[in-house]
């Protein structure tokens, strides 16, 4: 007799819905009791209104798939959900300014609009450090840092296969490191000057190219390029361009410093570098690893460096693996 079956022939399948909920959609997956998924939608994120509408939006799309595969509220395990903002343990959203939200207990919301009980709610990128942790790049691993490097720096920690969320759900912002405090041009986002995120983002990259490229006129291949992008320039830089190579090796080298701080804080098993540059394949981890061991302490040398896996999916895999947790 299967495992899910009980006498008679009626299945006793358990069922989480994981998801991640971003600024213009919400991707939403059910998956079964084993974390293998099943079935994957979006929607759309509605804002106005100070963000009113998501949750219910969210509850409405669960209860309604739900409805169509015949799964009722006890034979859901639980949902799990990462929200772009800091999120404390117990569920609570320290306002999220790029959905409107102020400060409220998310699980207690979706708890009262799907009737189901177990509801884990977490920071975004820390929720897709957890996916990546158990079905991604971080395979393997019981501790990682994943660093996801696209308009920003993002990061999450795990240790113990655990997310390690920090007082007020910030724990793991590493793009806000201070990496070079002799900064007086640049100010970040989040208003201090010479953070990780102004060097090592794929905007951060572009910038340096840019301003190597004004500075002088050596001869590089980027200068026939339409669009100095993250891919051109790493492209460039696998073909041994000169300015390509200064650029990609600075935004290394910035890098290279900020996760050997983050080393020997937390020491983890390795490191899994995700986002859009991660796209340009395993020269980004080979570049990042040689200017990390130059800036590290020999009892934190030699990590492991891996590629994400899991792309848009992991938020909704870490989801998954925190109703599980």
């Amino acid at each position: 007799m299967h495992k899910n079956q009980k006498k008679g022939g009626n299945v006793l399948e358990k069922y989480i819905y994981g998801v991640d909920l971003g600024g213009t959609s919400v991707k939403m997956g059910l998956f079964d009791s084993e974390g293998e998924m099943l079935e994957k939608w979006e929607i759309v994120t509605r804002k106005e209104n100070s963000g009113e509408l998501i949750l219910p939006d969210i509850a409405a799309s669960i209860n309604e798939k739900s409805k169509e595969k015949g799964i009722g509220t006890e034979d859901v395990l639980g949902i799990g959900i990462g929200v772009p903002g800091p999120i404390t343990e117990d569920g609570r959203v320290l306002k999220c300014a790029n959905l409107g939200w102020g400060i409220f207990s998310v699980a207690d919301k979706l708890r009262e609009l799907t009737g189901v009980e177990k509801v884990k709610v977490g920071n975004d990128a820390n929720v897709a450090a957890l996916g990546e942790q158990w079905r991604g790049g971080g395979r393997g691993f019981k501790s990682i840092v994943m660093v996801t490097l696209g308009t920003g720096v993002g990061g999450g920690v795990i240790i113990d296969g655990k997310i390690l969320t920090g007082k007020n759900g910030a724990a793991g912002e590493i793009g806000h490191l201070t990496v070079n405090p002799k900064e007086t041009r640049l100010t970040c986002g989040c208003g201090k000057k010479g953070c990780l995120e102004q060097y090592s983002s794929a905007s951060g990259l572009m910038r340096i190219a840019a301003e190597k490229l004004k500075e002088t006129d050596r001869p590089s291949t980027l200068r026939q390029c339409e669009q100095v992008t993250g891919r051109e320039i790493f492209r460039e830089y696998e073909a041994g361009d000169e300015l390509a190579t200064e650029a990609v090796e600075e935004f290394a080298w910035y890098l290279g410093i900020g996760l050997s701080h983050v080393a020997a804080v937390v020491d983890p098993d390795a490191f899994v570098i995700g986002g859009g540059i991660s796209k340009n394949g395993p020269s980004v981890t080979e570049v990042i690893k040689k200017e990390y061991e130059k800036n590290v302490m020999f009892a934190l040398q030699n990590k492991e460096f891996r590629l994400a896996e899991l792309g848009n999916d992991a938020g909704m895999y870490g989801a998954v693996r925190m109703v599980l947790n």
